[in-house]
């Protein structure tokens, strides 16, 4: 592949991870605590609508992280190391995983109406998330810059 293709995409993926780190503190410190206080009569069509509009928000930066991670991956930009991209890459695959199997059925627990032990359970398994996101937002300027030398 072109290396100012590369360049490029290193680029984009810089962006959606960055922004995807500023979303999850934002959800984390922010949004999910405040389920607690939205009222046990209006919550069921609160989370419905929550998961709707959230995932217009997150799915198409998370796709091109995890899009941009794969081809980084697989067609390494000089001067970027594999051990980054790798380390870069298993992080993803934490947050996604976790999203999928942890963080979705509390979701969908939560569509059926509130519940302090699973709302609880989102709040603490989403560190995961905001870990793994914030470990990434310094592996992938790392990585910009390494390209940039």
């Amino acid at each position: 592949m072109n290396e100012s293709f590369l360049r490029m995409l290193l680029l984009l993926h810089f962006a959606a991870t960055l922004f995807m780190t500023g979303v999850i503190w934002f959800v984390q410190i922010v949004h999910y605590p405040l389920f607690a206080n939205t009222g046990s009569t209006d919550f069921r069509t609160y989370e419905q609508r929550h998961s709707t509009l959230t995932t217009w928000v997150v799915a198409p930066p998370m796709l091109v992280e995890g899009v941009t991670a794969l081809l980084l991956f697989w067609f390494r930009p000089t001067g970027v190391s594999t051990w980054q991209l790798s380390i870069g890459l298993a992080l993803v695959a934490v947050i996604w995983l976790s999203t999928a199997l942890v963080q979705v059925p509390c979701h969908n627990a939560l569509s059926q109406g509130f519940d302090s032990t699973v709302h609880q359970r989102l709040v603490r398994t989403n560190w995961m998330r905001t870990a793994t996101w914030s470990l990434r937002s310094l592996l992938v300027p790392w990585m910009v810059l390494s390209l940039f030398r």
